[in-house]
């Protein structure tokens, strides 16, 4: 390597240095503050990355052979972790709970790999080749495995991955042709420019690995979007099911006066027909027979409106034994007959205790008031009961 390639070599790896400590100290951050498995999985791949520059950084000042050996075991060992954790994190988003592999079985393969680097591997070109070819094959693995696995917004992330990867064999493939020189035949024009490739590599990965930063963090945004709205839909289907039992009478299963302006405001601009019912001698039957057998002729009377009313029908329990029908498109001879169904239910189903009934009925014009409506309905139902009395 000629003057000029180390001083090029060493201005990129400053600047990776520089860009990987940014880059781990924002993934600290990250993870702290959301506690999401990939993040931590991720922080420590950076960390390891840093540490294998590092170590890169050391041998580019020292320039010692003694300090060789362990230059290499954490180079190799950093870059492997970063690797291998970066797999892990990605792993752990698609498919979360899941781990490619344990803290200490990839502790042991790690330090055994790095160990027997150490011991080996003598030169920086033989150490590039193997790490860098180690190192391409696991990125583009996991780049396609990421493709092939249909997760969303995880684009940028598998281009920073595959972009990564490349560089890495084009590096691998770089410290081929430096490994025995001089070449000859077609490939020796290649050997200065893979040189001048080498010397520049840091900066290209620096740029590589900041579009893996960028991935990552559009990964985890869009994740965070979805679980926020899955959330948001499971409150609001939570909230409706509230709702309906807070609409709902437990006794009867018709609808709680407390939602009749609801539904008022849904039929005023259409009108409907009101209907007001009232059991006759319902404080009777309670007095007499007890309130298990006016329960039950609630619960009879009930069932029979809704049976003989339509599904879109609202059947509201508006008092203690008053119920009021609110029919949409429902005229006054159509209204008859169902009050007639009611009453023929509740004879066919009547036990030992007849539960009768008064009715009163009033049409809600289109526009028109529901509280004159409602009370002109309650007033029918007196006269009605009155008639029933004689």
């Amino acid at each position: 390597m000629d003057e000029t390639q180390l001083l090029l070599w060493r201005w990129s790896t400053i600047l990776q240095l520089s860009s990987l400590a940014m880059v781990s100290a924002f993934f600290v951050l990250l993870a702290r503050a959301n506690p999401r498995a990939e993040l931590r999985w991720w922080a420590r791949a950076w960390a390891a990355n840093l540490v294998a520059l590092a170590a890169t950084s050391i041998h580019w000042l020292r320039q010692s052979d003694p300090v060789f050996p362990a230059i290499v075991f954490f180079y190799v060992g950093g870059k492997t972790v970063f690797a291998a954790l970066l797999a892990q994190g990605a792993w752990t988003m698609i498919r979360p709970g899941g781990r490619l592999f344990t803290s200490r079985n990839l502790s042991i393969a790690v330090t055994v790999y790095a160990a027997g680097a150490a011991a080996l591997l003598r030169d920086i070109t033989t150490v590039g080749i193997g790490q860098h070819l180690l190192m391409g094959v696991m990125l583009i693995a996991l780049a396609i495995y990421l493709w092939g696995s249909g997760g969303e917004g995880i684009a940028a992330l598998i281009a920073g991955i595959a972009v990564r990867g490349s560089l890495a064999l084009g590096e691998a493939g770089a410290y081929i042709l430096q490994w025995q020189r001089p070449w000859q035949g077609p490939l020796a024009p290649l050997v200065e420019p893979a040189g001048t490739f080498l010397a520049a590599s840091s900066s290209m990965d620096m740029g590589a690995e900041w579009l893996i930063v960028l991935g990552s963090v559009l990964a985890v945004s869009e994740r965070g979007r979805r679980a926020l709205e899955a959330s948001h839909h499971r409150l609001v289907l939570a909230q409706d099911d509230l709702r309906q039992l807070a609409d709902r009478d437990p006794l009867t299963g018709a609808i709680n006066r407390r939602a009749l302006r609801e539904i008022f405001n849904e039929v005023q601009k259409s009108g409907a027909m009101l209907l007001f019912f009232d059991l006759d001698g319902f404080k009777q039957i309670n007095d007499v027979h007890g309130h298990a057998a006016g329960d039950d002729c609630l619960r009879l009377f009930a069932s029979a409106l809704k049976d003989s009313f339509r599904p879109d029908d609202h059947v509201v329990r508006y008092g203690g034994d008053e119920f009021l029908v609110i029919a949409r498109g429902l005229d006054s001879a159509a209204a008859r007959t169902r009050v007639d169904d009611v009453t023929q239910r509740m004879k066919r189903n009547a036990g030992p205790i007849w539960c009768g009934f008064s009715v009163g009925m009033t049409e809600l014009e289109p526009g028109g008031s529901p509280e004159q409506a409602l009370q002109l309905a309650d007033q029918h139902m007196y006269k009605s009961k009155n008639r029933n009395r004689r």
